[in-house]
């Protein structure tokens, strides 16, 4: 029984005027009143008017935590038993006591509080990546790791080791972490080893921006710079004013917001959506007629209009559909929407929102017939494509499984009429003989031309002892469709062929990693396989047009290979041959100015060449030399080259900030090393003056 708590805020005739008020039995001895709570009772509209929702609900904010938090007499949810097994793992491995140091504690909280959530989205699915709800884990684990390298000292990767404490919490009430560990221990370690390397390049680069500063006389780093850190290389904020904070230094705060509020100002434009009311049509609820034609009479029931990015467009919804709107990793079918007097409009993409399919239309009727009856028609071929991509799935599904183990299972698919991928749980990369038998076995299947076997409306149970494959991380209602191609047998939604021999042939085209744990193949059915093919066999027939149609092709080209490797190390040869003449040659007519030799060359039409004498004239002469060149290559591109021996370098002499000066006079730019460094530009009439320009910065 939960304690009785009262925070009674308001009196009670305040309390009695609440809305909702009396969704709750405030009278049991059991309940928690908190009258700081949150009442849902109205949808706004787009103009801002308030509709009153048909059920109003209360957020009490009452969690799991907190709950526990109120059971146990404890002040913090990081004092119950929910947190302290992972917060005595945390300071053990870091060698830290919780409780002395307050920033050190809020890392702590931070850590495992953030290992919880990493861990359940993974083994619910749920992996790190660069955009949507992918992003937001990465970010929460970036965080997390963060607070680990700065508070905790940990500069490698430790959260992963975290894992097995929170399953002795909670792992016999959510069975999947156990069942996940591998994964999810493999993808919170690389997810640990990519960030900690992405903090390590952030460090070197803000080391760069601050000796640069001080080069300049600047105890400031400029907001753009930080941002760049921020923005571009992850880096986060906090870590740079720590890393400045030590180094003396500051950031410009109003320069980073500004350049924040910018990019915002670009994301806000580029997402914003304008979504306008519906408009109803007719009452009544849709039906999906999908699985059984493609094209039907209709009628609307509603529609509404949506502006993105300046472009509108528009969603409607009918009584009736045989358009299978995007869901489970299958692309929505597009069509054709005709009414009675001939005008047809294109149906561009269907989607599934709160279980009924929306059309997506650039234009709509005119009201005189916005009631009447339209003909749905899906577009045929795309939806057969589709569906023989989707059943392949299917069956490489089952291939997968046999070669590799009962281990694998299916992490995701995105299905189109143009390709399938396919992410599966497995832990090092396919060989290409395992990707042959997959292949080999899939089309087996495919030649053997299985009847499709399908199931509606089966009880979960009942399709669980059928043997149905539940795919992971999908949510399955009381009742499902069972799809079945012989031994394989999943539950599916969506479109499939009505035999595999309709596929025609699977080809997979690769095989690759996506996350730790997590390969996927991509792959081609039907007409797809059938271009792949023509265009190696035209590939094949133009590469031996090239050899004369030679009998035995292969042989012929290695042959061919062996000959170029020869000529290729005979040109290295009379390359190196001609540097070590030519730097000779220069060096015997080297000026010498002011007690330094001077090696000049100009007129040369190869980049590559001032490159190879720079370094052979260092060679010969290492001690007081500077070697200048200038060339303008067969595009017409000029190029500095710029050599200073280290001797030089040390009395403060710099390639690098040499040719960046000179480079203005060619409109262009580069850099290197403080001995040797180049750069091009656009205009080859500046080379003279650029070349100029590099004597009097280095006083020659």
């Amino acid at each position: 029984p939960c304690s009785e708590i009262h925070i009674d805020l308001r009196s009670d005739e305040e309390k009695a005027a609440i809305p909702g008020r009396d969704l709750v039995n405030h009278d049991h001895p059991q309940v928690i009143e908190i009258w700081n709570l949150v009442f849902m009772q109205y949808n706004r509209k787009a103009d801002g008017t308030l509709e009153p929702l048909p059920a109003k609900v209360i957020d009490t904010g009452m969690g799991f935590e907190r709950l526990c938090m109120a059971l146990q007499g404890k002040k913090s949810n990081y004092d119950t038993d929910v947190f302290t097994p992972l917060i005595d793992k945390i300071g053990q491995l870091a060698g830290m006591e919780y409780g002395k140091d307050a920033k050190v504690d809020i890392a702590m909280r931070v850590i495992a509080d953030h290992v919880r959530t990493i861990a359940f989205s993974i083994a619910d699915s749920q992996l790190p990546g660069n955009a949507k709800a992918g992003y937001v884990i990465r970010r929460i684990l970036r965080r997390a790791v963060r607070y680990a390298y700065t508070f905790l000292g940990q500069k490698q990767a430790f959260m992963y080791r975290l894992v097995d404490t929170l399953i002795e919490s909670m792992g016999e009430a959510y069975p999947e972490l156990p069942k996940q560990r591998e994964l999810i221990m493999r993808v919170i370690k690389e997810e640990e080893d990519a960030f900690l390397r992405t903090l390590e390049n952030g460090i070197r680069l803000l080391d760069n921006a601050i000796e640069q500063a001080r080069a300049k006389g600047s105890t400031e780093i400029s907001g753009k710079e930080a941002f760049q850190l921020y923005d571009t290389y992850g880096f986060p904020l906090d870590l740079t004013e720590l890393i400045l904070k030590e180094n003396d230094m500051t950031l410009d705060h109003s320069g980073f917001d500004t350049e924040m509020a910018a990019q915002k100002a670009r994301a806000r434009n580029a997402a914003a959506v304008e979504t306008g009311d519906w408009v109803i049509v007719n009452e009544g609820e849709q039906q999906f007629v999908g699985y059984d034609c493609t094209d039907i009479d209709a009628y609307i029931l509603r529609y509404r209009k949506i502006t993105q990015k300046n472009k509108e467009y528009y969603q409607i919804i009918f009584d009736r559909t045989p358009f299978y709107g995007e869901m489970g990793g299958q692309v929505g079918d597009r069509g054709v929407m005709k009414y009675l007097d001939g005008e047809t409009i294109d149906i561009f993409d269907t989607k599934r929102e709160n279980g009924v399919t929306v059309h997506l239309t650039k234009e709509l009727t005119t009201e005189n017939y916005i009631q009447s009856a339209v003909r749905l028609i899906v577009d045929e071929e795309a939806r057969q494509a589709t569906s023989c991509n989707h059943t392949a799935t299917h069956l490489l599904h089952e291939a997968l499984r046999e070669v590799l183990g009962s281990h694998v299972e299916q992490r995701g698919s995105y299905v189109s009429p143009e390709v399938l991928r396919f992410d599966f749980s497995h832990f090092q990369k396919l060989t290409p003989e395992e990707i042959e038998k997959v292949e080999k076995l899939a089309n087996k299947a495919v030649r053997r031309a299985i009847p499709r076997d399908e199931h509606r409306c089966v009880p979960i149970d009942k399709a669980r002892e059928m043997g149905a494959m539940a795919l992971f991380g999908e949510k399955y209602g009381d009742e499902v469709r069972v799809i079945r191609y012989g031994s394989s047998i999943e539950l599916c939604g969506g479109t499939h062929v009505e035999n595999t021999g309709n596929i025609g042939m699977i080809k997979i085209i690769s095989e690759s990693s996506i996350a730790a744990g997590i390969r996927r193949i991509e792959a081609i059915t039907g007409e797809r396989v059938e271009e792949a093919i023509n265009n190696v066999n035209n590939t094949m027939k133009e590469i031996s047009a090239m050899f004369n149609n030679a009998p035995n092709l292969i042989q012929t080209l290695r042959k061919s290979i062996d000959e170029n490797a020869e000529l290729r190390r005979q040109a290295e040869e009379y390359f190196t041959e001609r540097i070590n003449n030519l730097t000779d040659k220069l060096l015997s007519s080297a000026r010498v100015i002011n007690g330094t030799k001077v090696v000049e060359l100009t007129g040369i039409r190869l980049p590559e060449v001032a490159k190879g004498v720079a370094f052979a004239v260092r060679a010969k002469s290492p001690e007081h030399t500077v070697f200048i060149g200038t060339t303008v290559d067969p595009s017409g591109k000029p190029l500095l080259t710029v050599m200073i021996t280290d001797d030089l370098v040390k009395d403060g002499l710099n390639a690098s900030a040499t040719v960046r000066e000179a480079a203005k006079q060619i409109q262009g730019g580069g850099g290197g090393q403080p001995g040797f460094a180049q750069a091009g530009g656009k205009n080859k009439d500046g080379i003279t003056s650029a070349y100029e320009k590099i004597k009097e910065i280095l006083s020659l």
